[in-house]
């Protein structure tokens, strides 16, 4: 496993939400991928927050 997998704390300020946010959206196996180690270590790729970042974006196309 490469050096840079973030913890969950550093993935959830990546992201902008709170660490009990990531623990529910893997509970509900909902949000960006990660990597289990063991049984209760986890971590985050930051190529696959900014992944899961770009496609939970919005874009609002006006119409005249």
């Amino acid at each position: 496993m490469s050096n840079n997998a973030l913890t969950e704390r550093e993935a959830a300020q990546f992201l902008g939400v709170a660490p009990r946010t990531l623990n529910n959206w893997r509970y509900f196996d909902k949000g960006p991928a990660y990597i289990r180690i063991g049984s209760r270590a986890v971590r985050y790729l930051p190529a696959d927050l900014e992944a899961y970042r770009q496609h939970q974006r919005n874009t609002t196309i006006e119409q005249n």
